[in-house]
């Protein structure tokens, strides 16, 4: 299975699930992923190195930007109870299934899952946590970036894995060019976790 319809909004592959199981910060989740949903069946390379380099979060209003079947913002929900997530992917089917893994987790109270559509435009977030879809090309993505950092309260972090030779360096750059400064955090098999700051 490819990756070519992850982020279409309504995939036209017929619907499998399949199920994930991923040690997160110290946690075992059993998730369920699905067909045209990005990374079905497994845990992404990017997604696990971004979890290995990093620490959990103690807390606040995330984001997760770009969820698939959720497995980002799920783990920020299990691994610190007193966190709020939102979760936003444009695919429909990885909507409905990062919520069926939220109901499984037990953690739907404090996890939603929608379309962009759906977001309170007013909602701000501590931190945003995400795995971006680079693939959908320069253009779309940097609009992606501008639509969603500013939505960081003062003071807040995005923690995003980007692999190398898709552009994370120049990544890197542009964001600081646009008035969020960037470092690299780790690199490892190929990807780049950055931290982003809101000033």
């Amino acid at each position: 299975m490819s990756d070519e319809h992850y982020f279409s909004a309504d995939p036209s592959v017929a619907f499998q699930r399949a199920p994930v199981a991923a040690e997160v910060w110290g946690h075992e989740l059993a998730l369920v992923s699905g067909s045209g949903v990005f990374a079905q069946g497994r845990l992404d390379i990017g997604t696990s190195v971004l979890f290995r380099e990093t620490q959990a979060p103690t807390g606040g209003r995330i984001l997760d930007l770009g969820c698939g079947y959720g497995v980002i913002g799920l783990a920020c929900a299990v691994a610190a109870p007193s966190a709020t997530v939102t979760a936003v992917d444009v695919n429909q089917r990885a909507v409905l299934l990062a919520n069926e893994n939220a109901e499984s987790l037990g953690v739907a109270e404090r996890y939603t899952a929608m379309v962009p559509e759906q977001v309170d435009p007013a909602a701000t977030y501590d931190e945003i946590w995400s795995n971006p879809p680079i693939r959908i090309g320069k253009a779309a993505l940097h609009e992606l970036l501008l639509t969603w950092l500013p939505r960081l309260a003062p003071g807040g972090r995005a923690v995003m894995v980007v692999g190398k030779n898709l552009g994370a360096d120049s990544l890197q750059r542009w964001l600081g060019e646009q008035g969020f400064p960037t470092e690299r955090i780790a690199s490892a098999k190929g990807f780049r976790v950055l931290e982003t700051r809101r000033a």
